[in-house]
């Protein structure tokens, strides 16, 4: 029976390739695809500031929103908070990620990989709580920065008004801290992957130019 299945998918391979690819197509069409040109379609609509009820008529006020003055510094502060934790990755991702691919051996390689790799064993926001926890008055990086009696540097460094706060679990510094975390492995391991293909004689080549 197994056979016949096979032989027959081998002589239909078009019917072989739509039964692997319908499913995975069909989803993408009908749930993806479907849910993003539901969400277009809903952004032309606006919610009623009383009732808080949907207005299904055709208006662009919710995309006049984007221009308020809120809305402006949101985009600004995140715009500056993506790129300046972009830059930081990048610079301390080169590094570590030329070490392992030119320079390590195959056992020290296979250590690093799985220190990078580590962290995104866990869940986004298990590592977000946790790095809420360190940063926290009460957490361990407060606590090692008293005993070093570094704590009125820290205090001065939180009273700037754009970086600072309460505390470094609720400053824009803390924040950077976290997302520079996270997103690090991500920024390490395609670096890693594109400079194994460089060949090596292309750098000494490099280097005696």
């Amino acid at each position: 029976m197994l056979s016949r299945v096979s032989t027959y998918f081998y002589r239909h391979p078009q019917l072989a390739l739509f039964l692997l690819l319908g499913p995975p197509l069909i989803y993408m069409l009908g749930v993806y695809l479907g849910s993003l040109f539901s969400l277009l379609v809903n952004s032309f609509y606006a919610i009623d500031g009383f009732t808080g009820l949907v207005v299904r008529k055709f208006t662009l006020s919710t995309y006049a929103q984007i221009f308020s003055v809120a809305n402006r510094e949101i985009f600004i502060r995140t715009a500056s908070m993506a790129t300046i934790v972009t830059l930081v990755d990048a610079l301390l991702a080169f590094p570590l990620a030329y070490y392992i691919a030119k320079f390590a051996s195959p056992k020290m390689k296979t250590w690093l990989l799985i220190a990078v790799t580590i962290p995104l064993w866990s869940s986004y926001l298990v590592r977000v709580y946790a790095w809420k926890l360190i940063l926290a008055k009460e957490g361990i990086l407060s606590w090692f920065i008293n005993l070093l009696q570094l704590d009125g540097a820290l205090e001065w460094l939180l009273s700037f008004e754009s970086i600072g706060g309460s505390s470094l679990a609720l400053s824009p510094i803390g924040m950077f801290i976290v997302f520079v975390y996270i997103w690090l492995p991500y920024m390490i391991i395609p670096i890693q992957t594109a400079l194994e293909r460089v060949p090596g004689n292309l750098l000494d080549a490099s280097g005696d130019l």
